[in-house]
């Protein structure tokens, strides 16, 4: 996995952009604020995939997982995850010196629906990567910081017609229906809060379209204790404005 900031593209000052596309669509676009440039390796040979991420008003250093499925719903590959989840390791995760160093972390509440899709239990019985198992660096990355392109491929025997999800968390954003008394003794919901949301986008790449919208479908368990999908958005208020956008591109295939 490799991250390499807008701003090198434009200067032409880094190696590694000389050995992508000369002259990127999103070299062509304007934003605001910078653009981190993530680039992720599932299948070389597979079809490109752009995903772009445009930061809200209360976007405060969000985890989120992207990954693809087909139409029925089943999993097939892990396009992007936050380094932490994938390692099991958190920057922030051990105290005992008095200073907060890296250390071992499990936080089944954070991307639950994800970690349920991808169906691999680690050896504590969470469905999430652990530090004895973590995921391969190819596909895991630091959290950006704001706006971003996820440079990816889907895998090559993918479907013609497949769906791309997001799900993303940011801890503590609490409201008046996910307060921190409303589960007590829950704690992986006290680490999460408004639970994680769920995005998603349908392709279909006989279809001409080359931008598609990803749309908030539901949001996850608030623990973490299943997999499930509920759809009613009602209750969740600042997870909703996370992000201001988020859609995906389809370079030509080369």
């Amino acid at each position: 996995m490799r991250i390499i900031p807008i701003a090198l593209f434009l200067a032409g000052a880094s190696p590694a952009a000389h050995a992508l596309d000369q002259n990127p669509w999103w070299k062509r676009v304007r934003t605001p604020e910078p653009v981190e440039v993530i680039v992720t390796t599932v299948n070389l040979g597979g079809q490109p995939l752009d995903m772009v991420f445009e930061k809200g008003p209360r976007h405060n250093h969000p985890l989120m997982a992207i990954w693809v499925e087909d139409l029925q719903g089943k999993y097939i590959q892990t396009l992007y995850v936050a380094q932490s989840i994938a390692k099991g390791v958190y920057l922030h995760g051990d105290p005992s010196t008095g200073r907060w160093l890296p250390g071992p972390v499990r936080r089944p509440a954070t991307l639950p629906y994800w970690s349920h899709k991808r169906g691999i239990q680690a050896e504590d019985g969470l469905f999430i990567p652990s530090q004895a198992h973590p995921m391969a660096d190819a596909l895991t990355g630091p959290t950006p910081k704001g706006n971003f392109v996820l440079q990816t491929q889907v895998p090559e025997l993918s479907p013609r017609k497949f769906r791309v999800l997001m799900e993303i968390n940011q801890p503590w954003d609490w409201n008046q229906h996910w307060y921190n008394a409303r589960f007590p003794g829950d704690r992986e919901y006290m680490t999460s809060a408004q639970p994680a949301l769920v995005y998603e986008a349908l392709i279909d790449l006989d279809s001409g379209t080359s931008e598609i919208e990803m749309k908030a479908i539901g949001h996850s368990h608030w623990s973490g204790r299943n997999g499930e999908l509920f759809k009613d958005l009602s209750t969740l208020t600042t997870a909703l404005n996370i992000s201001e956008r988020v859609y995906i591109k389809i370079p030509e295939k080369k």
